[in-house]
């Protein structure tokens, strides 16, 4: 019983990590509609620029979020404003998912060229000491990153529901059209959502630093998850991509044990495959999507 509650906690720790790694990308989808494939390569960016604060300037890893939020709101900002924003017009929608597929691949060379090819490790300074409660173990680093996790998707529902920003936020991803008619810059709503998505990811990147190491193909593993969290929630909903990566966690942990660690992304993503064919709006629907808050 012990060994099933200790996997159970597990599987809510690693969900807490791929929610917060997944509520950047369902908040860019929500607002933009816009798959963003590079995803993964700014988180791995945020991770090696929390590797250099830390190991240079011999600061707790948690004092870089100074740093690497504003850099990552700001890459994204460019991202929307540069590279997205002037295919908007385009008709084929896809060429804008391409562009960021184009972005992924450049960023993980540069990382390569800057980087090399080694795997980087920031020290943890005490983030990977574990905590027990009873015969159950977990990482302070671990809960450091479920209690963001939550914080995060409160701030956020608050910050959209609440503040006359979040307000627009929300009345453009309802309707453009009738957004632009009220009088909102959409075009300004865009370059900040995508500024947004990159911090919630920039703050991802500072709180896993610690635990993971740091390489230039780290996001691959991690954003593929967050696509599967994000239709599981249902795209474009924050509360349902926390619930759907506690899912995801569950599942990854529970299959990594009962049947193979070898065979559990398997399992992941053919759960994957089947909400896509069985419920393409994800499991919590669109009625918590972002143009639906009340």
């Amino acid at each position: 019983m012990t060994t099933f509650l200790q996997i159970l906690l597990n599987g809510l720790m690693l969900g807490g990590l791929f929610a917060i790694v997944s509520i950047g990308l369902t908040l860019i989808f929500g607002i933009i509609k816009v798959v963003n494939f590079a995803h993964g390569e700014f988180l791995m960016g945020g991770m090696f620029i929390t590797w250099l604060i830390t190991t240079q300037m011999g600061l707790h890893p948690y004092a870089a979020v100074i740093v690497v939020v504003p850099v990552l709101f700001v890459m994204g900002a460019l991202t929307q404003r540069l590279l997205i924003q002037p295919l908007m017009s385009a008709r084929d929608d896809h060429i804008q998912i391409f562009a960021t597929v184009g972005l992924s691949t450049a960023l993980i060379n540069l990382a390569l060229l800057i980087f090399g090819a080694d795997i980087a490790n920031t020290p943890p300074h005490g983030l990977r000491a574990p905590l027990e409660f009873g015969e159950l173990r977990l990482l302070s680093g671990q809960l450091m990153i479920f209690g963001a996790a939550i914080l995060l998707v409160i701030g956020l529902e608050l910050f959209l529901k609440y503040t006359q920003t979040g307000r627009a936020i929300r009345a453009v991803a309802q309707n453009r059209g009738a957004a632009e008619l009220m009088g909102i810059n959409v075009n300004h709503i865009y370059v900040l959502t995508f500024g947004l998505g990159a911090a919630c990811v920039g703050l991802a990147a500072v709180l896993i630093a610690p635990l993971y190491p740091t390489s230039s193909n780290i996001g691959t593993y991690f954003v593929l998850t967050a696509f599967v969290v994000v239709v599981l929630g249902g795209l474009g909903s924050i509360p349902g991509a926390f619930l759907g990566a506690l899912i995801i966690g569950e599942v990854d942990a529970l299959s990594g044990y009962y049947i193979g660690s070898d065979l559990r992304e398997a399992v992941v993503f053919g759960l994957f495959l089947l909400i896509l064919i069985l419920r393409p709006s994800g499991l919590f629907g669109a009625r918590q999507n972002l143009s639906h808050l009340s």
